[in-house]
């Protein structure tokens, strides 16, 4: 047979645009049209259903970047058209290869019920099927102007990110508003060719099947009357039905489709726009619901269903009702799906807190699955949160955009730092914006790297980032694919029937040990430094918070804030969204952002104070409260006291120009350039800084990625450097040195420091930034001998090596830590400690004269300034606080990180306060102390090991109790509870390295609401 293959495919193809879709519609007839501009921010549904419009014609411009339009269409059905399927197509001047990142639309009926959503891929309403004819159409559409900020050259600087400065000019043109006919053979035919198509492009070529498809595809195309698809479509699809009834093979590869619509709770567009692409895309889900009994859709972030509830009550109702059909499925029990390497500890765990919450409240629904499809990494520390939480499955998509190493697993366990394991699995589609292309199912099955041993993978199928979700194409695809020769089999399913079955069938799978690292958008770290100043303070300030308020409540009868905690502690959660605090969002969302933190530290600061001065009392003794979970100056953690007085710090003149910083532990050396050229450890009898180098050296890199500028930095920044050593200013300050540098357009000042009695030298630096398109970092080159170094992550740290052996570690050219990086020989360690930054890296180099001893260099990352999506990334002013503690051990490394973040406070009153819990031993760590969420009075105190070893500890509790519980992070009962020793007021238990454990005490005396 002679091969005319490419004859057929470019003859389906051409037929399938050029004559077949078109037909799809075959009659139409125009609307009328009126439109209404709210005049600020969105209004209200009754206030846009009330306005009064004017009329406006397809091809007109519409819509100011950031604007609302009220659009009124009118019509009626033909009489002709009774008996057929009608519907109404509504394009607001859509590009259909943008779905989520343009102008969207809510229709409503004139009552003020939302009939379903508009977007690119979605621009129908259905009128009737069949119409009777002569029926009176008028519909409502609360449309958004949302300007297209990632465009089709990318990463181009805009104003458009923020309304402030986005202008008034239309965005878009009015392209169709018509009543239509809709052929339903058309349509099925179309889809028919579609999946076929798709899948024989997939197919060898010299496989049957695909020869197979190609005959029936010809033939059906054979049976179109080109000038009269519509009469000729059903005979075209008889066709097919063989082709289409064909089984697939009993290895298929087995995909559960799981209706989604990955929704970014912010990113290129503010938060309030998010509240209404959530009541968008779960209005079209609904109504999708309704159509399509097999389909089964699932949304994440407990954040984006309260939403709906608070926003769209009409929506919300829907949605309870679909919840109860178990179709519309909450998933992954976190607020928001946040980034999961920047939260600190409690933050984590609270993720789970009040997004199980959430569901288990409004549902009764336990999710046993984190759903995080799009987060930048995963922390070490997170599968012990996972289950602590009460979950055990994880899907994550985003280690697939890595670029240097391909990860080995689809579906595994993956061990955190504790050794909890989860059950965790990678879709192999490789996206969460699945559209049941033949493409996409295709490289499902041939990706999975677990064929052999297992065959179950997932799919979340539906338009996303910006919403939309799953089509009735999407549906129909699905439907022809569920059991079809040549292809993997598909399936609607659940994300915890996915789970069971992945689980079932593939019962041992290999183990990941360590962080999942994102081998891209490593910049995410840096970018936006106040929205990560702002979590990482109110992260703090709500520990504070917490602690005095329970004190409090326990010992004076102060009324515990739980409405407040709620609603700030939900703040902070979803500012710690993806695209929030890894700062890739536009300049709209960080400039509400740096409100918003304001807000809350203001809130939390006022909580604070009136708890300590209830505990205080009246008189004039000053004292000093304690927030860290470390004895400081003699006052224990969680009490208040007077500290002891320490000797002061000497501060002289050093030879050959600078100062000289001396406590009787530290001798600090900075030359008349501003560096620190030694930090020597009297007691150790040994130097910090490396030979011949210098530290609180300023390094200026430029920054220019290939790709995504507020994400990523490419490990070509390294190449060029500017080493910041010229000082305008390098004077005594009281008992501190003082240093004023310029460069380019910017400034720093630095006051360096030595606390009396402490082995720390601080760092406060004040960058008054207004680069472009540059890295600017903090150097310490230490004189250790280290292969590898420790971060703190989620309760603990772990370790990297500071090699580049393999790609693999060549990889993590920048990383994440929380308030510490440490290093060390045996014996003989240095930490850096932080208030406020994350990204950092670490390297090392063998010195070749002198000695050759190993240079270790931890550098931490201060500012960028990207120009995409916000081109005013991080100008102005910002400030930062860091500290060198040589000597350190990893117990001085925590310690230090802890008093960084936690000053202390000084107020007058007229007793000490003693803590409400304390421990024995520093290598516990007490991350909370607050009263139960359910307002029982219960206190609830959480700990961990922190020095990666085992201990035994004794928890001493300072007020009368008559039970203890050990729980979950719900705090609730564990089913296999700890084995905890009570002796009096005294706990002892057993911890595991970095074991995390949540107590519950019963109070003997209640404490009142």
């Amino acid at each position: 047979m002679h091969d005319d293959r490419s004859l057929v495919e470019a003859r389906l193809k051409r037929v399938l645009e050029e004559r077949i879709r078109p037909a799809v519609y075959p009659e139409s007839v125009p609307l009328e049209v009126a439109v209404w501009h709210a005049p600020g921010e969105p209004v209200p549904v009754a206030e846009g259903l009330a306005a009064v419009p004017e009329p406006i014609e397809v091809g007109a411009r519409w819509g100011a970047p950031w604007g609302t339009s009220w659009f009124r269409v009118t019509g009626t059905v033909p009489q002709a058209w009774a008996g057929k399927t009608v519907e109404a197509l509504l394009d607001l001047g859509f590009d259909e290869n943008m779905p989520g990142f343009q102008c969207e639309g809510l229709v409503y009926r004139p009552d003020g019920t939302p009939v379903k959503g508009l977007n690119p891929r979605n621009q129908w309403v259905r009128i009737g099927a069949p119409v009777a004819g002569g029926e009176e159409v008028r519909l409502h559409i609360e449309a958004a102007s949302n300007p297209v900020i990632l465009d089709y050259h990318p990463f181009l600087p805009t104003q458009l990110g923020d309304k402030e400065t986005a202008g008034s000019e239309p965005q878009y043109t009015l392209t169709r508003m018509d009543l239509a006919v809709l052929d339903e053979n058309v349509w099925r035919l179309v889809l028919d060719l579609e999946v076929l198509g798709e899948l024989m492009a997939e197919l060898p070529v010299d496989s049957a099947r695909r020869w197979d498809l190609l005959r029936a595809i010809e033939k059906a195309l054979d049976a179109v009357d080109l000038q009269d698809v519509n009469g000729t479509a059903e005979k075209a699809r008889s066709h097919l039905t063989a082709v289409l009834s064909a089984p697939a093979v009993p290895s298929a590869h087995r995909i559960s489709a799981v209706g989604h619509a990955h929704i970014d709770s912010a990113w290129l567009w503010p938060l309030r726009e998010t509240v209404r692409k959530v009541a968008r895309t779960t209005s079209n889900m609904t109504a999708l619901l309704d159509d399509e009994p097999d389909f089964v859709f699932a949304m994440s972030q407990a954040q984006q269903w309260a939403w709906v509830k608070e926003h769209r009550p009409e929506v919300w109702a829907r949605v309870k009702k679909a919840v109860a059909d178990g179709r519309f499925v909450p998933a992954g029990g976190m607020w928001v799906e946040s980034d999961t390497n920047m939260p600190g500890s409690e933050a984590m765990a609270r993720q789970f807190v009040h997004g199980k919450r959430f569901f288990l409240d409004e549902f009764g629904i336990e999710n046993e699955e984190a759903w995080l499809p799009d987060t930048f990494g995963f922390a070490a520390g997170l599968p012990q949160i996972i289950k602590a939480a009460g979950s055990k499955w994880l899907l994550t998509q985003k280690i697939s955009w890595s670029q240097t190493n391909k990860f080995p697993h689809h579906t595994f366990r993956w061990e955190g730092i504790d050794g909890t394991r989860i059950f965790t699995h990678f879709p192999p589609v490789d996206t969460y914006n699945c559209s049941m292309k033949g493409s996409e199912i295709a490289h499902a099955a041939r990706n999975f790297k677990d064929k052999g041993v297992a065959r179950h993978s997932l799919a979340p199928t539906g338009w996303g980032d910006g919403g939309g979700g799953t089509t009735r194409e999407m549906v129909a695809k699905a439907a022809r694919l569920r059991d079809l020769e040549g292809s993997a089999t598909v399936a609607w399913e659940t994300p915890k029937e996915f789970f069971q079955k992945a689980e079932a069938d593939y019962p041992e799978p290999p183990v990941w040990v360590g962080e999942l690292y994102l081998e891209l958008h490593r910049a995410t770290l840096t970018s936006q430094a106040k929205t990560k100043q702002g979590n990482r303070r109110s992260e703090h300030l709500l520990r504070e918070a917490e602690l005095w308020a329970a004190t409090a409540a326990v010992r004076a009868g102060f009324p515990y804030p739980y409405e407040e905690l709620d609603r700030i502690w939900k703040t902070v959660l979803l500012h710690q969204f993806h695209d929030i605090l890894p700062g890739s969002s536009i300049a709209w969302v960080h400039r509400e952002a740096r409100k918003t933190y304001e807000r809350v530290a203001s809130e939390l600061s006022g909580i604070i104070d009136a708890a300590q001065r209830a505990l205080a009392g009246e008189g004039a003794r000053e004292l000093v409260f304690n927030s860290a979970p470390h004895t400081r100056g003699g006052v224990p953690a969680g009490g208040a006291g007077t500290p002891a007085v320490q000797d002061g710090t000497a501060l002289t003149a050093r030879a050959g120009g600078g100062h000289v910083l001396e406590n009787g532990l530290l001798r600090v050396e900075i030359d008349a350039r501003g560096l620190v050229v030694s930090a020597y450890d009297i007691e150790a009898d040994r130097e910090t800084i490396a030979p011949g180098r210098a530290a609180n050296l300023l390094q200026l890199h430029p920054d220019f990625p290939n790709m995504w500028d507020a994400w990523d930095v490419d490990e070509f920044y390294r190449n060029t450097v500017t080493d910041l050593t010229d000082a305008e200013e390098v004077a005594a300050d009281g008992s501190a040195v003082r240093i004023v540098r310029s460069f380019g357009v910017s400034r720093v000042t630095q006051v360096l420091s030595l606390a009396p009695g402490e082995r720390r030298l601080l760092i406060d630096t004040e960058v008054d930034w207004h680069e472009t398109e540059k890295f600017l970092k903090l150097a310490f080159p230490l004189d250790v001998h280290a292969e590898r170094y420790a971060s703190e992550t989620q309760f603990g740290h772990f370790h990297r090596p500071t090699h580049t052996n393999t790609s693999w570690e060549a990889a993590k050219f920048e990383a994440c830590n929380h308030r510490f990086v440490h290093v060390e020989e045996p014996g003989w360690g240095v930490a850096v400690v932080n208030d406020s930054t994350y990204g950092h890296d670490v390297t090392r180099t063998v010195r070749t004269d002198g000695d050759r001893g190993t240079t270790t260099t931890v550098r931490v990352s201060l500012l960028r300034a990207p120009r995409f999506p916000d081109p005013e990334t991080d100008q102005g002013v910002h400030r930062f606080r860091h500290a060198l503690v040589p000597g350190a051990a990893i117990g001085d490394a925590v310690r230090e990180g802890w008093r960084i973040n936690l000053p202390e406070r000084r107020l007058t009153g007229g007793q000490e306060v003693a803590p409400l819990v304390s421990v024995d031993r520093d290598a516990v760590v007490v991350t909370a102390v607050k009263l139960a969420d359910d307002g029982s009075g219960d206190v609830v105190v959480r700990f961990h090991e922190a020095h990666g070893g085992r201990a035994m500890a004794t928890l001493t509790v300072g007020f009368a109790f008559d039970s203890v519980e050990v729980t979950d992070l719900l705090e609730r009962p564990l089913a296999e509870a700890k084995e905890v020793n009570r002796d009096g007021e005294q706990l002892t238990l057993r911890l595991r390295p970095f074991e995390l454990v949540t107590l519950r005490l019963s109070p003997a005396a209640v404490i009142a609401r």
